[in-house]
């Protein structure tokens, strides 16, 4: 428990006002157009935005791309993913480089959507679709998207690093 308390200080001691605003807002933005997609587009409704880009109202019981769904009960979901988010803020404590911790930051605000919406509703809300001709995405969030864009920043910053050598 005293370690539990002691990286909680270091992490807090790390975090600034201008990124607890951004995790804030983005948690906020997330969550916000999650409980409007519940509230306002019926359950597996697809609304056309562009040729390639939907609105939909989709609940997923599993992880990434609804894998393991329906054979992980959602209350484990969340316990795994917060052993994650624990991980992945051991390791922004640990890193040195600014863009690695930006990832790493930005991967934290989405798994803590996406662990918010699990909790609250015991599945997550998808609602971005994505298709061309009859190749699918499946559905995503924003929460998601920041991953990704966490992912992303990691990949390059570790690419950048191997060309500089």
């Amino acid at each position: 428990m005293k370690f539990v308390i002691v990286a909680k200080m270091q992490f807090l001691r790390s975090v600034s006002l201008k990124k607890t605003i951004i995790f804030i807002s983005l948690l906020f933005t997330d969550l916000t157009v999650k409980y409007f997609v519940f509230h306002n587009i019926d359950l597996y409704q697809f609304i056309k935005i562009t040729e390639i880009l939907d609105i939909t109202h989709i609940h997923n019981f599993g992880v990434s791309f609804g894998l393991f769904s329906g054979t992980i009960p959602s209350f484990f979901l969340v316990i795994i993913a917060m052993f994650v988010v624990f991980f992945i803020i051991f390791l922004y404590l640990n890193s040195k480089d600014a863009l690695e911790r930006w990832g790493l930051f930005i991967i934290i605000c989405g798994a803590m959507a996406n662990i918010i919406d699990r909790f609250i509703n015991g599945y997550v809300i998808d609602f971005i679709y994505f298709h061309i001709n009859q190749f699918y995405w499946p559905a995503f969030n924003f929460a998601d998207i920041y991953i990704s864009i966490g992912i992303i920043m990691i990949i390059f910053n570790m690419v950048k690093k191997l060309n500089n050598r």
